[in-house]
């Protein structure tokens, strides 16, 4: 079990906003089904791969890490109609973070370290027309009734996930939200993302705008992360699975947000 959390997180770093040279446009399409795979995390040990303005975003006394795995449809730039839309698989690593914004406000949202894709379109224009660097992937799912199997391996190696769970009721027992409703406006306030780039110290925006809200607890049966159960990054006792979420039919939009960039 993950000892509650008492120590001391990271100084907190200087940081500023800056316009990115990046002219996104507003991007609508249809979220078919999105899986979120969350990991309780002893902050301390999270601390250390976070890099910086970025620090743990504590529920109770845990981290919170995880997956998202989302197949979007309809991608396309708003003023589009939906039948030109793109679609994909889509598997993005993700931390719940917060960090210092103008005048001393405090900010939250996630830190994406990676993303994954089963798109060459995706991979080709990440960190240009999409913001964070996109990495290709095989994505196995399948889907049969409230039973759901996901299965990625990166063509680098790098990333291997394994899910299989089913529709449920109720979180599990242990979980550091308690209860469905808390872990619902959790993520939902988590909507703007910040992704690694190929330049240390600045990341990318993206924020997620999201018509409608509905999510629903998935048992799961098994789990295997190769990035979390790096146990360079994670020793044993500082990490553990907390629970799955998951989300269907949800229409959304995409809207990029200023790069942010740090120094110590």
């Amino acid at each position: 079990m993950l000892a509650p959390f008492r120590g001391k997180l990271r100084e907190r770093q200087k940081f500023e906003y800056q316009a990115s040279t990046m002219r996104i446009p507003i991007v609508r399409g249809l979220i078919d089904r999105r899986v979120l795979v969350n990991f309780r995390i002893d902050p301390d040990v999270m601390a250390r791969v976070l890099p910086p303005p970025f620090r743990p975003q504590v529920v109770g006394s845990f981290g919170i890490g995880g997956i998202c795995l989302i197949r979007l449809k309809h991608l396309r730039p708003r003023f589009l109609p939906g039948v030109v839309g793109i679609a994909s698989e889509n598997a993005a690593h993700r931390f719940a973070v917060e960090w210092d914004g103008a005048g001393g406000r405090v900010e939250r949202g996630v830190y994406i370290p990676r993303r994954d894709s089963s798109s060459w379109f995706n991979v080709l224009t990440g960190g240009r027309l999409f913001p964070g660097m996109h990495h290709h992937a095989r994505f196995d799912v399948e889907e049969r009734h409230d039973a759901y199997r996901i299965a990625i391996d990166s063509d680098d190696r790098q990333t291997h996930l394994a899910l299989s769970g089913r529709i449920a009721d109720v979180l599990p027992a242990d979980s550091a939200f308690g209860t469905l409703e808390r872990a619902s406006e959790f993520f939902e306030k988590g909507s703007l993302g910040y992704s690694a780039t190929a330049r240390s110290g600045r990341f990318d925006g993206l924020e997620l705008r999201s018509f409608t809200w509905s999510m629903t607890p998935l048992a799961v049966d098994r789990v295997e992360s190769s990035f979390f159960a790096d146990r360079t990054k994670f020793p044993a006792e500082s990490i553990e699975f907390d629970s799955a979420l998951l989300m269907r039919g949800i229409e959304h939009e995409w809207h990029g947000r200023q790069m942010l960039c740090c120094s110590a």
